[in-house]
Order: structure tokens, then sequence, then C-alpha cells
């Protein structure tokens, strides 16, 4: 080395003196790479094994892990600007990997009223839903939308919660001039008030649509207001005309942003329309994103820009297309969902044969699943009851008998009522699970008092007999059905206990490790990304998350307290509690 190169490197090792122990301030070999920061003092666990594993330090630059192991090999890479961070006994891990959401919908429920019972909102009686539209209407945080739109929207409804069903009726108390519109925290029906019915031509003369229904008063076939699946989409994207750019904009930054404060890394737009797909790629060329989103296209209604160059594997400034969307039903708790055998009890209308209703016939199933595979798609499929799973097993199975298998991982999304001769038949189709064991929580009495009754709510969501077949499964919290709150997420998957605090299957707890691998390593896999993300490896991209605790050495029971402290994606803090 030339003498005044040497200098050089001397000179700007010591700058760091002040950062780093003393020992580390010296000139560092030339193909030793300079971090950007080092980790150390905390429990580092690297998602890399089946077991826990751990590390004393991680050095990150610019968007990748450079190296992981021990602390003083990690402050060889110590050199000029490096920052150091003293975890001080708390606890760094890979970022969470969204296993299936709407961050374009997270971002809508951010900027309309919330209507969720507790202990996400205050709405546990159809008077304080009115309350809450009502208040809605000056509301700083609501009226941008209001104004925008000319609607009055509400977000989280649950009538597992309510003392009775809403009806437009009692949206009209909040407003006859302006569409009022409450979605239910299924995302599978809706209630409208007149005005807003009157905006979607619905009347006492309209048919049901399609994979749809409009419920009616009692003797009459007058709208109650109350619509389902096709019907509540119809209404919805008819509202979503309204939604100029810069609204969409809004409702992406403000998803983002709750995906952080959970620790999530990579989020999911996960039935993407035109207008979603429009404003991610605004996002993504003004560098607005702050995350990964992988989006995957409503095959139905919006497989137009599956031939844009975001459809890749690779992501550009944060986005990528990742394949498409199917929906072949409903929602058991919005008891929409399509069953071998009927709800425990019919809602209101139904008669006891009830069983809720597919989406698609058997050969437009069929022809989805199988264009998908032609066109080289990853096809992900919600499908929640036991008959529309059957459905989609058998679309795949049709499909790789005609196009023959290949390592296409199509996904079952939701799978809530999956039967064990079905659980049996994913891995030799190749099925992807992504399970929704938050259901449990919030759920877990609906299902065993009015939905599907013991023994099928006792296996829902059945983590461990997925595991006990060798598959690998990913887990989600579905938002903004819920919050995308990771950590409750976490707990539903070890605990399942319900909000009478009932154990509801206890035979499909798994680990925490294991529920940790469903949120990282195994959601990754499912996308595609597993050489990049879920681990920390040198080389893989610096997502990280910094918790409170370890959750491998607090109780089961306290998961639900753990608290993100700070979320890191491609080396940059993007969240930070403090």
């Amino acid at each position: 080395m030339k003498p005044h190169l040497a200098l050089a490197w001397s000179l700007l090792a010591l700058t760091a003196c002040d950062e780093a122990p003393e020992q580390t301030a010296k000139t560092l070999p030339l193909q030793v790479s300079a971090a950007d920061v080092i980790y150390y003092g905390g429990d580092i666990l690297t998602m890399t094994g089946d077991k826990p594993e751990y590390a004393q330090a991680i050095a990150t630059q610019g968007e990748k892990i450079i190296f992981v192991g021990n602390k003083n090999k990690a402050l060889e890479h110590k050199f000029g600007k490096t920052k150091l961070v003293d975890l001080q006994g708390k606890t760094l891990m890979p970022g969470f990997v969204d296993g299936h959401s709407h961050v374009y919908g997270v971002g809508l429920q951010a900027m309309v009223a919330n209507v969720l019972p507790s202990p996400d909102g205050d709405a546990n009686s159809v008077e304080q839903i009115v309350n809450i539209l009502t208040a809605a209407q000056s509301n700083p945080d609501y009226t941008t939308f209001i104004e925008k739109t000319g609607a009055i929207l509400g977000f989280g409804y649950d009538d597992a919660e309510l003392d009775r069903y809403p009806t437009k009726m009692d949206l009209d108390l909040v407003s006859k001039d302006k569409p009022v519109i409450i979605i239910h925290t299924s995302g599978h029906l809706s209630v409208a008030n007149s005005k807003a019915l009157a905006m979607a031509g619905i009347d006492a003369s309209t048919e049901n649509p399609d994979g749809g229904l409009i419920r009616r008063m009692p003797n009459s076939q007058e709208p109650s207001g109350v619509l389902e699946e096709n019907a509540h989409f119809g209404l919805l994207f008819k509202l979503m005309q309204s939604f100029d750019p810069e609204l969409q904009d809004m409702m992406l930054e403000k998803g983002q942003k709750m995906y952080t404060k959970y620790g999530y890394t990579t989020a999911q737009e996960g039935r993407a329309t035109q207008e979603a797909y429009d404003s991610m790629v605004r996002a993504s060329k003004a560098n607005k994103f702050v995350i990964d989103v992988v989006a995957y296209a409503d095959m139905a209604t919006s497989s137009s820009f599956m031939d844009s160059t975001y459809n890749s594997k690779n992501y550009t400034n944060h986005f990528r297309i990742g394949g498409v969307k199917l929906n072949f039903d409903g929602s058991p708790q919005g008891k929409t969902a399509w069953l071998s055998h009927p709800y425990l009890k019919a809602p209101e209308g139904q008669d006891q044969g009830y069983a809720g209703y597919p989406t698609f016939n058997d050969a437009q199933a069929f022809e989805y699943v199988e264009t998908a595979f032609a066109n080289g798609w990853q096809v992900m499929t919600h499908a929640n009851g036991d008959a529309a799973i059957e459905q989609f097993l058998n679309a795949v199975e049709n499909a790789n008998n005609k196009l023959g298998k290949k390592d296409r991982r199509p996904v079952l999304i939701h799978g809530q009522t999956i039967r064990q001769d079905q659980v049996n038949r994913l891995k030799e189709l190749g099925v992807f699970p992504s399970l929704f064991p938050m259901h449990t929580f919030y759920w877990g009495d609906w299902h065993v008092n009015s939905v599907l009754g013991h023994p099928r709510a006792d296996f829902i969501s059945p983590t461990h007999a997925v595991r006990e077949q060798g598959l690998m499964f990913s887990t989600h919290h579905d938002a903004p059905v819920a919050l995308p709150n990771a950590l409750r997420v976490l707990d539903a998957t070890v605990n399942r206990t319900t909000r009478t605090n009932q154990v509801l299957g206890p035979e499909q707890r798994v680990s925490v490790y294991t529920a940790l691998q469903a949120m990282t390593t195994w959601p990754a896999y499912q996308h595609f990304e597993e050489t990049s993300k879920g681990q920390l490896k040198q080389g893989m991209q610096a997502d990280l998350i910094i918790l409170d605790n370890n959750p491998l050495k607090i109780k089961p029971e306290e998961l639900h307290n753990l608290q993100v402290l700070e979320t890191i994606s491609r080396g940059k803090t993007v969240y930070s509690k403090n």
C-alpha cells in the first residue's frame, strides 16, 4: 500500500473512536467492508434453523447484511461513520413478512370512521355506530375523505359483537343527503343508507348479482341496506370511482405507516384493482415506498396490468407484482363462506340448510387457475369454506394434470374451515397454505356459538395439522379485516384463546418459534423471496426489527404485550417508537 493511502485509511478509522470501543479504532484490511450500522448487546435471533439460533452481532451496509456472528469480528467492520447500536438486552430479528393483507385498504381504513368493536374500537352497539359516524363529519381525521368523495364511510362493524344487525334506517339517521356506508370487518359485506343504495342503483326491483346477495326487509323485496359479496363489491367499486389520485396516494402512505408500526418490512396488496395499481406505480416512481409491497392483481376484474414490467421477481423502488388473486367464496364470520354442511345458525332470511355460496362455478374456477398457471402467474386464492377449498384444490389438480407440475407455489388464503383430508392434499398438489389464526381470538366464540359449533370450530386455522404434514405455512391478519398487529398474530397462533379466554382447538397450537417462522422465513418462501428475506444472513436484505423482549423467553400469554421499538427496511429506520 502506498504511504499516503495507508495514512488516509488510518485517519478515517480513528475518526470513529468516540463511537466504538478503543480496540476497534484501527486500520481495516482492504477486503473488510465498512458497515453503516453494527448491532450488538442483545438477543439477535437469526431465524436460520429449525431451532432458535443467536448471533452476538450483525453489521449492515446499505440495503444488505454484511456480517452476522461474533461481536469482535463484527467490529472489524467498524470504520469511519459506522454507527454502533447497543441493543441493551432488547431483541433484534428479521422484519415480519406479510402473508396476506391489503395495504391499500389499510390506508382507506385509516382515513374513515373506526366502527370496530373493542379492543380495536368502540362500536359495540348499533347506537354507538350511529354516534361514531355522526361525529366523524366534524373529525379532521375523516373530513378529507368526506370532502373528496361526498360520502361518509366507516370500517369494521362486526355483527358478532353487536346487539343486532344494522340496517339502512340506522344509517339514514346519520345523513339522508350523503351516502353512508359501513363495511363489515370481514370486508365481504356492507350496510348502506338509502342515498348509497340509490347511488348504486339498488332498489326493490334489483336482482341479486351472481356471487352476491341483497338482503331484503321481512316479507318484502325492499332492500334492508345489507349487501353481501358481489353486491357489496359493486357498491364499493362505485364509491371508489370518486377516489382521485391525491386521495389514493394518501391512502397508500397511511397504510404503509400502519405496517411499519407493527414491524412489517414487506406488505402485501392482496387484491389489487387498477386504481390501487396506478397508485402504487406512482409511489414507486416517486420513491414514496418505505417498505417492500408485493401486489396481486384481482384476476376477475383487473388483470390487464399483468403485462407490466413490475410483474417481476425483483422490486423496483420497493414495488413489484407477485401474481394474481382469486376469491372463491366469502367470510365465515359474515356467514357467506361456502361450506359443505350448513351453518350452525343460519343468517337472517335463510333457512337452516343454508351453507353459503360460491363466487364461481367449477368451470369458471378451473379456467381461472389454469390460465394463471399457463401464464406463469403465481395464484393466491381466497377460500374460507371447505367447499370452496375443495373447489380450489380440484382446480389446482386439474391445471397440474393439464400443464404438468412445477414449482408454482399456488397459495390457499385463509383456508379457515379446511378439513383434515384437505390438509393431506396440500403437499401432493404443491399448495402453500397461508392461515388466519387471529380468528381464534376475534371470532372464536362466534364460530363456536353461531357459525360452526364443535368440532368444526376447533379445527379452524389448523397450524399443527399442517406442520404434521411437513409443510411450511404463513400466518396473516388480512388487514384491514383486523389491524396489522403482528404480535396479535403471534399470540393467536401460539395460544388460540378467544375473547372469553377459552382455548379453541388446543391441539392446533404451535410453538413460539414455529409461529415466528410463519411470520418471517416461510412467508418469504411463499413470495419466492427466501434467498433475500426472512433470515439474518450475510448477503440478505437488511430488514430488521427490534422488540422490547424476546418472544422466546417470555410467557406465551404475554406475547400480545410485546412492543416493536424499531423497524428497519433495507437498512433504513422507517419506524421508531420513540
